[in-house]
């Protein structure tokens, strides 16, 4: 039986094996999650900061898991680029 993350655009194998290493399992739980808190956490756990575009997956992972349209992780690249311009992307 698949889990109901199996059918989620966006989360390949590398991703989903993050968020099992971060706890997330379910769709649900998933919904629940924040992608700057995902992000920290990931890089903290691997002693390094991941590259940027780790966070877009996140975030488009959540929007979809919260109900929002099925965008492409790039889709969400414009946001973190001008929250990084802006000094509000987190630091691990």
């Amino acid at each position: 039986m698949a889990d109901d993350l199996s059918a989620i655009r966006n989360l390949g194998p590398a991703t989903r094996a993050d968020l099992a290493r971060l706890g997330v399992s379910t769709r649900h739980e998933l919904a629940l999650q924040d992608p700057d808190e995902l992000y920290v956490r990931i890089s903290r756990m691997d002693g390094r900061a991941h590259d940027p575009c780790v966070w877009d997956t996140f975030a488009a992972i959540i929007h979809i898991a919260q109900g929002g349209e099925a965008k492409t992780w790039w889709a969400f690249t414009p946001i973190r680029k001008a929250r990084q311009l802006s000094g509000d992307f987190p630091k691990p």
